[in-house]
């Protein structure tokens, strides 16, 4: 059986960082392919290459026998790839049929476009891929990060693809949602389409692909049979040594309240209680519209909300971030490039962008103290390329991820907020995220941690919260939680939560 993608001896240098050496990558009619690595492995960069996003230094490809150049992205989708990137691509102020069929909108006969029949076509498209309940009136930045990620993928599906790249497709979906997703996937992959599948998540990777390969530093590591390896076998391909531990241990302190909320309502959630201690990590679960990341923001000021709270004792009511930020609270976004980062700066006016007025003097920035913190924080994360005028658009998304850690951490917040902190990066730079928010703890900062990752909010939490429909519906030590306890309370099965 002839390949249907071929790319041999692929590089790919930005100035003088060399992010592909002659990389060889192959995919069959038929064949759902995962592609694996740390952040920085050059991934994203080989994908970029196939979908056309940028051109390569050297190497050739093929498509089904035929000689392949892509000179824009264009010239792929003529060729049959469609890519879904881990940044969305949608135009946000376009509503969901719009971005749906962009370019090819049904119209009556005078070229007036027919809106009832693109709104039926659109939800069809939806529908026919298990991603029902999205208005598609609804325009795309009204839509929250699992319902983009689904119109995302529609779009990429709807087009009858012959090759389909899936960068973190599973990062913001729910276990329904993602199952449909394999679904899907498996029923293209049998009828001879091709899924490459990028993703840090190891036990999706042995679940939905049929062969995974393996990068590491711009470099191939090898080409497995899913098959026939097992996940730490893949972890020692990827970060060239074996992971013992995950988790890092914590010797719990007696800890001293901080952060208390009472009654919190807003939209999306209703009579909040909680409380926060010095030096712990509260997780909070829940499914897909719980309402988690709204409670998250109301507390960081970032939604108007009613109820009470206080921190420390004293009275905690914020009208905006920046006042949450002068208290001591501060957020890191689900939605980094959106929430997070200034993508154009560099990674020095990144990391300081929270803390000018500390490392000014009557008003006068200092240049050097700014380059101190921000030194401080590229070694202590260990941020690649450790080049602080660097763009961090043009940073792998885990080292996006540090970069935004490092903002609060010269910030010095006593609440830190973390939403998805491990969305879309690899497995070690998970454990490095793990060990800077252990150590947040441990320092004396109160931890509220959401997560949709089951092992990781039972792994890093000290108490774990469950909401369901914008309520708190339960509490549990990490040390009497498991991951079919945390669901059945989520999924508000009686019984089962027990």
């Amino acid at each position: 059986m002839t390949d249907r993608v071929v790319m041999r001896g692929v590089s790919k240098r930005f100035g003088a960082a060399l992010a592909l050496r002659d990389v060889d990558f192959s995919a069959r009619p038929g064949e759902i392919h995962g592609l694996m690595g740390e952040n920085g492995a050059g991934k994203s960069t080989l994908m970029r290459v196939l979908a056309g996003a940028i051109d390569s230094d050297g190497g050739d490809m093929e498509i089904d026998g035929i000689p392949y150049r892509p000179r824009s992205p264009h010239d792929a989708r003529s060729s049959g790839i469609r890519a879904v990137h881990q940044e969305f691509s949608l135009v946000p102020h376009l509503s969901v049929a719009e971005n749906l069929l962009l370019g090819e909108l049904p119209t009556h006969v005078r070229g007036v476009v027919d809106w009832p029949a693109a709104h039926r076509e659109a939800d069809s498209s939806l529908k026919a891929l298990g991603f029902e309940g999205i208005d598609t009136h609804m325009r795309v930045d009204q839509l929250g990060v699992s319902q983009r990620q689904m119109v995302e993928i529609t779009k990429a599906m709807r087009a009858d693809p012959r090759v389909v790249i899936l960068d973190e497709p599973s990062a913001v979906l729910s276990n329904a949602e993602l199952e449909r997703l394999f679904a899907v996937l498996r029923s293209f992959r049998d009828e001879g389409g091709v899924v490459v599948y990028v993703s840090h998540r190891l036990d999706e990777v042995l679940t939905i692909c049929d062969r995974v390969t393996v990068l590491k530093d711009g470099e191939l590591v090898g080409t497995v049979s899913a098959a026939e390896v097992d996940e730490p076998e893949l972890i020692r391909m990827m970060v060239g040594r074996p992971l013992s531990e995950i988790y890092p241990r914590r010797a719990r302190p007696v800890t001293e309240q901080l952060l208390l909320v009472e009654g919190l309502t807003g939209a999306g959630f209703q009579g909040v209680d909680l409380r926060l201690g010095t030096g712990e990590i509260v997780g909070i679960f829940g499914l897909v519209g719980a309402g988690r990341t709204e409670l998250a923001r109301a507390i960081f000021g970032a939604t108007p909300s009613e109820g009470r709270m206080t921190i420390a004792g004293a009275p905690f009511k914020p009208r905006s971030p920046a006042d949450a930020l002068k208290a001591g609270v501060a957020m890191l976004s689900e939605e980094r490039a959106r929430d997070g980062l200034v993508l154009p700066a560099g990674i020095l006016d990144n990391i300081t962008l929270a803390s000018l007025g500390r490392l000014s003097r009557l008003g006068i920035l200092s240049r050097q103290g700014q380059v101190q913190a921000a030194n401080e924080q590229v070694e202590n994360l260990d941020i690649r390329p450790a080049q602080l005028r660097r763009p961090v658009r043009m940073l792998s998304g885990g080292n996006q991820q540090k970069v935004v850690f490092g903002k609060w951490l010269v910030h010095g917040a006593r609440v830190q907020i973390l939403d998805e902190p491990t969305r879309g990066v690899d497995v070690a730079t998970k454990v490095q995220i793990y060990q800077i928010i252990a150590a947040l703890a441990d320092e004396g900062r109160a931890v509220l941690l959401i997560s949709s990752d089951l092992p990781e909010i039972i792994g890093m939490s000290d108490r774990i919260l469950v909401m369901r429909l914008g309520r708190i519906v339960g509490e549990v030590p990490a040390s009497a939680a498991t991951e079919e306890r945390l669901l059945a309370i989520a999924s508000g099965v009686e019984g089962l939560a027990a």
